[in-house]
């Protein structure tokens, strides 16, 4: 059967959210009647346009907030399991999913190791006195976004926050309370599961930021 880049992006995602998996090229192809030249031409056209984001073998990396590699993060549905690709796609697991209202996201702190994890609904924030740091502004985020997701974490506090940035020797980027991840996280991959989702423009992206409660340039907010 013919297929477009829309219905590619669909099943790519869906494959994710049903079964915690990348699709594979093989499978896609047999899917939709195709071979695996066009699935991965469709594939490439998906990540020019920041849909996914595929290795040098055209493998999917990511389909935001879905990752098939770990990033720190596992989150744990009724029977699914995924990596989350960093703090805001974890959080964001349970708006997405109609079928999981409520996720376990767990990781460790990148400054001290302690372990965490949190009970994730769409009801409210979970408590809690930890702390998010983004190390990528958004101008820059789609440079390298597997470094980009890797680098979006949970920390104890701003303490391990500091402790880390100096043993690293990276610049500090910015931090949130988990009541703002929350709200970054609730409605921003809203749609990505159906036909005829469409990339918010910056403007519109902004303005879904100031919502959240983030300022600054690092967000490209005056």
């Amino acid at each position: 059967m013919a297929f477009d880049d829309e219905d590619l992006r669909v099943a790519v995602y869906r494959s994710f959210a049903e079964t915690g998996r990348a699709p594979e090229t093989d499978g896609l192809a047999e899917r939709f009647g195709a071979d695996a030249a066009a699935i991965r031409g469709g594939l490439r056209a998906l990540a020019a346009q920041r849909h996914i984001a595929l290795d040098g073998d055209d493998r999917i990396l990511m389909a935001h907030p879905f990752s098939s590699v770990p990033l720190g993060f596992a989150v744990m549905g009724a029977s699914t399991l995924w990596w989350g690709g960093c703090a805001w796609d974890s959080f964001a697991l349970p708006h997405l999913l109609p079928d999981e209202p409520e996720v376990l996201v767990s990781t460790r702190c990148p400054g001290c190791a302690a372990p965490h994890a949190w009970n994730v609904t769409r009801d409210a924030p979970p408590p809690g006195g930890q702390v998010a740091h983004f190390l990528v502004p958004t101008a820059r985020m789609w440079d390298d976004v597997v470094h980009t997701c890797g680098n979006q974490r949970l920390f104890c506090d701003e303490g391990c926050v500091d402790g880390w940035l100096r043993r690293t020797g990276n610049e500090r980027g910015y931090v949130m309370d988990l009541p703002t991840l929350w709200r970054l996280a609730r409605h921003w991959y809203a749609g990505r599961l159906d036909h005829g989702y469409i990339r918010r423009e910056p403007a519109a992206a902004a303005e879904y930021f100031r919502e959240a409660g983030l300022k600054g340039p690092f967000w490209g907010l005056d």
